[in-house]
């Protein structure tokens, strides 16, 4: 398999993009973004869409610390 090349690049970028703009405005109806996921999966190599599946929840996750703080389990130190 042979590295994709720039065009290639910029469209799987372009498509993620429209993907997880998509999850930002529908974060409660994903099902609707189901069109843009099928373009991004296509347009992407598998291991870039792993790779930026990945790096989309630990954005929400941090965005979310940052925003909330750290919130500790309940149980914890309860044994």
């Amino acid at each position: 398999m042979s590295a994709p090349t720039m065009k290639e690049r910029k469209a799987c970028w372009a498509a993620r993009d429209e993907f997880w703009r998509c999850l930002d405005r529908h974060t409660e109806d994903a099902p609707r973004c189901e069109k843009l996921r099928r373009s991004f999966e296509s347009l992407c190599p598998q291991q870039w869409v792993k790779y930026f599946d990945k790096r989309r929840d630990f954005l929400k996750y941090k965005e979310k610390l940052e925003s909330e703080g750290f919130q500790p389990p309940e149980t914890a130190g309860k044994a």
